[in-house]
């Protein structure tokens, strides 16, 4: 392989602003409720946290595009939301960001996905989870679908962000893999676990490291040998054209559509959080390919784009100019 040169990767940046990314997956609303704790409870033994402020940000499939906002690509995002305040906030907030929320469906029977994490300490204490899990009906398929289609044309890149909540179904899977195919447009999956095979015929898939272990039925090893092994059952179990896996402090490992294998050491010097850290690079990954790049290319950026994110607090993005410092002061 052709080895990925820092000059390489800054002009492939320079690109990010003619590209356009459609994602299509489950929205959510990633809530903070920041404290500190300075006693155990006399009731159970739990912390007591004294609450000093509460943020949001866009979470999944949202967070998926505040990521290719902040690197200057332009979105259209498919999902669904309640007909309620949170889901009007979200709406309002990533229109605001610039991206397209046409394709963004309500529905009054739902809730909108909430997951709200209480950290005190710079440590998680416990995260609550409001969702609600039954897949999508027929008329609310027809409609994300439809909605693909009219912005299929227009777009160079699609993710499909499957957390599992009920809006990457298999017909909308299958719908939208097959469309983008027939329109040349590349399609890439962040996964869920018991889901792979509605991911055949994509262009590339990108589990953690046990993720692809579980689906493939064997027990990892943080290494070379096993990760190549893993990512090479799964290739041919979905017939998808590229795996890459991502490792933590093992880094992430690419396997090419031609067969060839590489592995790139992890670009973090310091991990805080690894909240949306799947969501960062299967973001980025999708902006290098959507300007051009080659596969390696795109996933040497989204290692140092996960590098930078696991170092701050909370479900977080990072910039072109952190990339190029990530460059300048590390490693490829």
């Amino acid at each position: 392989m052709r080895s990925v040169q820092p000059d390489e990767l800054k002009e492939l940046m320079s690109r990010f602003d003619s590209v356009r990314v459609l994602v299509v997956g489950d929205v959510m609303m990633d809530e903070y409720v920041w404290g500190r704790v300075d006693r155990i409870s006399p009731e159970a033994p739990v912390p007591v946290v004294h609450v000093q402020r509460e943020s949001w940000v866009p979470g999944g499939a949202g967070n998926v595009v505040t990521n290719l906002c902040a690197l200057g690509v332009s979105t259209d995002l498919l999902g669904l939301l309640g007909d309620d305040e949170p889901g009007r906030a979200l709406r309002e907030e990533l229109a605001g960001r610039g991206v397209g929320v046409d394709g963004l469906l309500s529905d009054s029977s739902r809730t909108t996905i909430r997951k709200t994490r209480v950290v005190a300490q710079h440590q998680q204490v416990v995260r609550v989870d409001r969702e609600k899990r039954e897949p999508i009906d027929e008329a609310l398929t027809s409609r994300l679908l439809d909605a693909a289609y009219r912005a299929l044309p227009e777009t160079d890149v699609v993710v499909i962000e499957d957390y599992g909540k009920g809006i990457v179904t298999e017909k909308v899977c299958a719908g939208l893999i097959a469309k983008a195919r027939e329109l040349g447009k590349p399609v890439l999956v962040d996964p869920q676990i018991r889901r792979f095979h509605m991911y055949r015929a994509t262009n590339l898939v990108t589990p953690n490291l046990r993720e692809a272990a579980d689906a493939v039925g064997v027990e990892p090893h943080n290494d070379d040998e096993c990760a190549e092994m893993i990512a090479r059952r799964l290739k041919e179990m979905i017939d998808c054209d590229m795996v890459l896996v991502t490792r933590g402090e093992g880094g992430m490992s690419l396997l090419k559509a031609d067969g060839e294998f590489c592995t790139m050491p992890a670009a973090a010097r310091e991990v805080f959080d690894v909240s949306g850290a799947g969501d960062t690079v299967v973001a980025t990954v999708a902006a290098g390919i959507g300007a051009g790049g080659r596969p390696e290319a795109a996933c040497a950026l989204a290692n140092y784009a996960a590098g930078g994110v696991v170092a701050k607090l909370g479900t977080a993005t990072v910039t072109r100019d952190e990339i190029v410092n990530a460059i300048e002061t590390g490693p490829v």
